[in-house]
């Protein structure tokens, strides 16, 4: 995994501001079609922009990308599925329940460095979850993920085999959290 990254960087320094444009689109598209690991994307930025500008470049589009497919699935095929779905109880009832999630739960899910971001999206536009809700969750919850993919870097397996990388993400997305509460209280978020 390292050589692939290290080749992949070599190759993408190598088309100078070409690079970081098309990593950035494939950062945008990689929520919504999952080719190749957000952490290879995220790495890239951070090689070529350094640590802020590539954190902010990163989060942004992955958010974008975010946003853009669950406009998608709520535009495109919510009501199919809910046609497809009238009639069955137990997908009526997690449909509810998912959609009628907190906005702090739903910021811990997409805060998760192992949760599928395009599975999330599609889940939240197919039960047409609120908008606000979910820009909010992704807002707050894509930061910790960004960093994560960063300072992990090379291999979600080093995180694995390093428990003080681990401890460092979740005091990373206990933070984020808190931020989550502290901005929940002054802007009134439901």
């Amino acid at each position: 995994m390292t050589e692939l990254l290290n080749s992949v960087i070599i190759f993408v320094q190598g088309l100078g501001q070409w690079g970081v444009i098309i990593a950035s689109i494939l950062l945008f598209f990689e929520s919504i079609v999952p080719m190749i690991p957000l952490l290879v994307f995220v790495t890239i930025e951070y090689m070529l922009l350094g640590p802020v500008l590539g954190f902010i470049v990163s989060w942004v589009f992955t958010v974008l990308g975010c946003v853009a497919s669950y406009l998608i699935f709520r535009n495109g095929f919510g009501d199919k599925f809910d046609n497809l779905t009238e009639n069955k109880e137990l997908i009526r009832k997690y449909k509810r329940m998912f959609r009628h999630i907190s906005t702090g739960k739903l910021i811990l899910i997409v805060a998760f460095p192992f949760t599928p971001a395009f599975v999330v999206n599609i889940a939240a536009g197919l039960v047409k979850m609120d908008f606000k809700k979910y820009l909010i969750a992704l807002l707050f919850g894509k930061i910790s993920l960004v960093i994560y993919s960063a300072y992990v870097g090379t291999s979600v397996v080093e995180s694995i085999n390093n428990p003080i990388i681990l401890v460092k993400i979740a005091a990373l997305i206990g933070g984020v959290y808190l931020l989550y509460l502290v901005a929940k209280k002054i802007f009134k978020i439901s």
